[in-house]
Formats: structure tokens, sequence, C-alpha cells
């Protein structure tokens, strides 16, 4: 017979106990100090090349219908949720032996499959095939680390229970029509995002790190960026003219200042003591990293209409330029708001401002190098007032 612990559970047997993870054994002083792993880093690579894959079924269309746009953003938000799944596992759970590495480098693989399958999605099996292993290998964690403590037990019924009906849903969307599938995976991934929000009591009695998750979701955003600035840079020639570097130079400047306000916000602090199980933090990180990746394809087509010296561009791009920015502005806000509760009269007319400048200037101006630069111009003076406004709340905080 298996011996009884204290709290009620078996002791597993010899092999399951090469299996279990460890409760990792940190000091008090070490909490809050928990920071990405080169495992970690690694396993974002493949993100980067899903980010193209997903930026590329825009390619080739100055103005995509709405269902393209829907649909492209509904694949992004796919591979955002199968990469926070795993952020969430390591902020709470910080393993590094070789049964973990092993599992993750398995889960990359199935991020490879996941990133092959976008742009043939939803003919191609490989998403729904890559994004099962992503998930399943996630499953397989919360399953080696249940055992590990009570807190760990409430934890994983959470995901194991949401996240297990999710998977079953992705698996059986191989059998139905390819017509079918987008609703079937909208039905997954609905069940897997109220996942957290269903357990949000469970969840919120073991925090998150309040250091390593903003920083993953900080480092996230900053690859979206990162792809922001490679669509701009892939469309500019190798010998470009004046007018075409100045306009390259205003399409860095967005989302430079972007960066720059996202960076402030994050180095002030403001979030961390808020943060409790990271549904709000995380969730609002959706439709910002979605609408900067919106953002970097945008800048890229009106860069490119500026070289073959297009008279205007369609009112569609502009908006689609502007709506990006615009959502881009609201999260920041609800983050804002979250740390602060409320963040008070002049950081909402600081967004309204910028909101309705950069409207006003898509709606208004339909020649492609005035507007890039009178965007660029108006988003430069929103990211100076607003980094010293979050920095004097901080300071006041």
């Amino acid at each position: 017979m298996r011996r009884v612990r204290a709290d009620g559970a078996r002791w597993p047997g010899r092999l399951a106990a090469r299996l279990i993870l460890r409760p990792a054994r940190r000091s008090p002083d070490e909490a809050g100090q928990r920071h990405a792993t080169w495992l970690e880093l690694f396993f974002d690579l493949v993100f980067v090349l899903a980010m193209g894959a997903v930026v590329g079924r825009l390619d080739h269309v100055l103005v995509p219908s709405p269902l393209a746009l829907l649909a492209a953003g509904g694949l992004f938000v796919v591979v955002q949720f199968a990469w926070a799944g795993q952020v969430f596992y390591d902020t709470r759970y910080d393993p590094d032996d070789t049964q973990h590495r092993l599992l993750v480098l398995v889960a990359v693989a199935g991020a490879g499959a996941l990133t092959l399958g976008v742009a043939g999605a939803p003919h191609s099996v490989l998403l729904p095939v890559g994004y099962l292993v992503v998930r399943g290998v996630l499953l397989l964690l919360y399953l080696r680390v249940r055992p590990s403590s009570a807190a760990a037990r409430e934890v994983t019924t959470v995901y194991l229970t949401g996240f297990g009906v999710g998977w079953l849903i992705w698996l059986a969307s191989l059998a139905v029509p390819v017509p079918a599938r987008p609703a079937v995976w909208a039905v997954a991934m609905a069940v897997e995002l109220a996942t957290p929000w269903l357990g949000l009591r469970r969840l919120s009695r073991s925090p998150v790190d309040v250091v390593h998750l903003p920083e993953r979701m900080g480092q996230f955003s900053i690859i979206v960026l990162g792809s922001a600035l490679a669509n701009v840079l892939a469309a500019v020639p190798i010998h470009p003219g004046l007018r075409l570097a100045a306009a390259a130079a205003a399409g860095f400047a967005i989302p430079a200042s972007v960066w720059w306000v996202y960076t402030t916000f994050v180095n002030t602090g403001l979030a961390l003591t808020r943060l409790r199980g990271g549904q709000w933090y995380a969730y609002l990180h959706l439709p910002l990293s979605t609408a900067l990746l919106v953002l970097g394809w945008s800048l890229g087509e009106v860069v490119r209409q500026i070289g073959v010296d297009a008279p205007t561009i369609p009112l569609g791009l502009r908006l689609i330029l502007a709506g990006s920015l615009v959502a881009w502005m609201l999260c920041g806000l609800g983050l804002n708001w979250l740390s602060a509760q409320s963040p008070g009269t002049r950081r909402v007319a600081l967004s309204c401002g910028g909101i309705g400048a950069v409207t006003a200037i898509a709606v208004a101006v339909p020649r492609p190098f005035p507007m890039l630069l009178l965007v660029a111009a108006a988003l430069g003076g929103y990211a100076v007032l607003l980094t010293r406004h979050l920095t004097g709340m901080a300071k006041t905080s």
C-alpha cells in the first residue's frame, strides 16, 4: 500500500515520484524576483515566426475585408493564448529539470506546426495539431505539478478542467468539414478564455509572481513591436530617396513612441500591487498585442504607397492604422485603470486627446506622406505627455 501524507494525499510510487514536480525552494526575500529563464526565451522564438505568418495573411491586399481582419485577429489570439498558457504555468512554478525541459521542447515543436498551419488555416490540419501539442504539453505539466501541494491541486483543477475541455473540442475539430472548423475553434477558444475567470477565486489564492508576469507580457509586446518595425523596413528599398527615407523614419517613430510609453508604465511598477491572479493584466494584453500587430502591417502598407508615389491612400487603410492606435491607447488606459483603480481626469484627457488627434488626421488627410508625418508627430507628443504623467503617478503612489 502507498503511504498517506498528513494532508490526506497518497505518496506516489517510485516511477510517479520521478515525474512529480518538487515545489520550488525560495526564501521570502526572493518573492517577486522571478525572471525569465533561457528556456522561456527559447520558447518565444517560434512565436516570432507565428506573428509573421499571421501578418502574411494580410499581404497583397491594400484594404483587407473585415472578415480577413477578423480571421487574422482570431488566429493571432490563438497564437497569443498558446504562448500565455505556458507563461502562467511558469510564473507560479519554477522547474528547471530534465523532464520539464523535454516537455517544453515538445511544445516548441508543436508551436512550429501551429506556425506552419496559420497560412493554410482552416484547410490545413497543422494549426489544430500544433495547438493540440502545445496545450497537451501544458496539461501534462499541470498533471505533473498537481500532487506537489494542496495549493497546486487547487490551481490545476481549474486549468485541467477548462483547458481539458478546450483540448477535446480542438481534437474534435479535426473530424468536422473544413468550412465548419473556424466555428469549432471559436468555441474551443471561448471555453479556454473563460476558464481563468470561472476559476478566478481559486487562482487568486495562488497569485502570480509580480515581476515575472509583467516581464513576460512585456517581452511578448516588444516582440510584436519588433515585428512592426520589420514590416516598415520590408517596405523600404535598398536605395531609398530622401522622401522615402523620411517616411521610414516617421514609420519608425510610431512604434518607438509606443515602446516608450509601454516601458515607462512597466518600469514604474504601477501594476505590481494589484496583479493577484493576473487575469486582467494578461487579458488586456490580448487586444493590445493584436492592435500592435495590425499597426505594423498598416505602417508597412502606408510606406509602400509612399514608395510608389500614390497620390492618396484609401480611407479603409487610414482607418485601420488609426483604429490600431486607438485600440492600443484604450488598452493602455485599461492597464492604468487596473493599476490605480482611478487613473484620474488628466490621464483620461490625455487618452481622449490622443484618440481624437489620430482619428482626425486619418480621416482628414488622404495623402500618405503628410498623413504619416502628422500621425508620428501626434503620437510623439502623446508619448512625451503620457510618460511625464506616468512618472508623476509613480512618485505620488
